[in-house]
């Protein structure tokens, strides 16, 4: 897991505000193409990328201001990362497609547990259902 930690800190370092606020524009769009994931094998990736948007969008917006820099930025990291269709294994990929966007958003979330638990209770989330589990 340390790898692909050291590669989502270095993604989230090169997110800017500008690239934060495009990302915002696309939001709505990733959402729904989020829910198309088919992906057995990492039954959560749909619900973590959800809540990873929420947040993004709920930071960008000011609807929370709490969420550390690091957190959000490591989040637009991993939105960026599975809206992308290549990445380090392309999601055609058959049964593994989604291995990689799995990874990355698990290290952001493992990463910012406390941070995104005390998020996900201000929205009357349940941080369990989230989980950092595949």
């Amino acid at each position: 897991m340390s790898e692909i930690v050291k590669f989502v800190n270095n993604g989230a370092a090169a997110i800017t505000p500008a690239v934060a606020e495009k990302v915002l524009r696309q939001l709505p769009q990733w959402k729904l193409e989020f829910t198309q994931i088919h992906a057995p094998l990492f039954p959560h990736l749909v619900d973590q990328l959800e809540f990873l948007a929420d947040a993004a969008e709920d930071v960008l917006e000011g609807a929370y201001k709490e969420l550390p820099y690091s957190a959000f930025s490591q989040a637009i990291f991993a939105l960026v990362y599975a809206h992308k269709k290549g990445g380090i294994i392309p999601d055609t990929v058959l049964s593994l497609g989604y291995a990689d966007n799995s990874s990355v958003v698990r290290a952001v979330l493992i990463q910012n547990e406390k941070a995104f638990a005390v998020y996900a209770g201000t929205q009357g989330g349940d941080w369990q259902k989230i989980t950092s589990q595949p």
